[in-house]
């Protein structure tokens, strides 16, 4: 958390009035105590103003920084792709803050790793607090988000709701009834919304079949192929087995590919099977699967970020990218 006036005026050596009406950028402040002030303000990551930073901070750096919790993952390491594809095609660098941990956010959302180092921000998937949206944009740096949106920053989302309505749908037009449902749960330490807003599309389409859904068939796969494999075990050891799964990612349905392959359960004949991402395997392993054009969004919020750093002023670019079904070999009728 940043500090406040009590503090900077503190480590300057001044009154807190004096410290108020510097930020303030008031001109009936000495110049050497401005300075101190500032120096003390930059030095507990307080947020600055941009005509307030030292000579050179708000000049640009022709760089952009982008805060994701994963590059290893295949939809974090796309849209890394993407975003730096689109800033180096336009002569700009990307600066990559990364962090597995949900306590070493405190480590990047802070002005001092910002300030006077990027032109400005992309976040991906992970929503910033009110807390950390309040200094960022009290920074004057410009924000915009892949994967979730806010008020005051430019953002690149899908419509996750109605894909997973049309995948779920497409195994009800099937005749299938028993649907299991892989996805996100409480391990997810870093409130992404993802498996909310898929899980609240997969029981709309229940509800507009008017289909009751078994709760039962719900297995936490935490976005990992790992954890979706012995997720899977559980769901064929129920005394009732679904006979269709919807995956909210491909990664997961991998997982649940290698569990029904391991108990000879054939796909679609006996269980059908979708995803969602179609990942650059999903071909391979002919997964039904629902199309996201992650690439292309990381491209997308480079793009309008940098429209951003060239005209302050201009308005905040929000877009929502069509998914799209995409029909293999893994799901059947019943």
């Amino acid at each position: 958390m940043a500090a406040g006036i009590v503090e900077i005026a503190k480590r300057a050596g001044v009154s807190a009035a004096t410290v108020s009406r510097a930020l303030r950028g008031l001109h009936h402040v000495h110049a050497k105590t401005r300075a101190k002030i500032i120096e003390a303000a930059l030095a507990l990551d307080y947020p600055l103003r941009a005509d307030l930073l030292p000579r050179g901070t708000s000049s640009h750096t022709n760089v952009v920084g982008i805060i994701a919790p994963y590059i290893s993952r295949w939809y974090f390491a796309q849209v890394i792709a993407g975003t730096e594809q689109a800033l180096r095609e336009a002569g700009m660098d990307l600066l990559l803050y990364n962090f597995s941990r949900s306590d070493a956010r405190q480590r990047v959302f802070q002005p001092k790793q910002l300030i006077g180092k990027v032109d400005a921000l992309i976040v991906v998937s992970m929503p910033p607090t009110e807390a950390e949206f309040k200094w960022i944009m009290g920074t004057g740096i410009p924000i915009s988000l892949i994967g979730t949106t806010h008020d005051g920053c430019a953002s690149v989302v899908i419509d996750d709701v109605e894909g997973a309505r049309q995948a779920t749908q497409h195994l009800i037009d099937l005749g299938h009834r028993k649907i299991a449902l892989v996805g996100g749960g409480p391990l997810d330490i870093f409130g992404f919304p993802v498996h909310e807003m898929r899980k609240q599309g997969f029981l709309k389409a229940h509800n507009e079949s008017g289909i009751e859904w078994n709760s039962r068939y719900e297995a936490i796969g935490d976005f990992t192929q790992n954890i979706s494999s012995l997720a899977m075990e559980k769901l064929l050891d129920l005394k009732v087995p679904p006979t269709a799964v919807f995956c909210e990612s491909d990664e997961m349905a991998y997982g649940v590919l290698q569990t029904l392959k391991r108990r000879g359960i054939k796909v679609p004949d006996e269980i059908s099977l979708i995803g969602f991402d179609n990942h650059e395997m999903a071909e391979f392993v002919d997964l039904t699967t629902v199309a996201q054009p992650v690439h292309f969004m990381g491209q997308m919020a480079a793009t309008s970020i940098m429209a951003k750093i060239n005209r302050p002023d201009s308005e905040l670019l929000k877009f929502v990218v069509p998914t799209s079904l995409i029909l293999r070999g893994s799901t059947k009728a019943i």
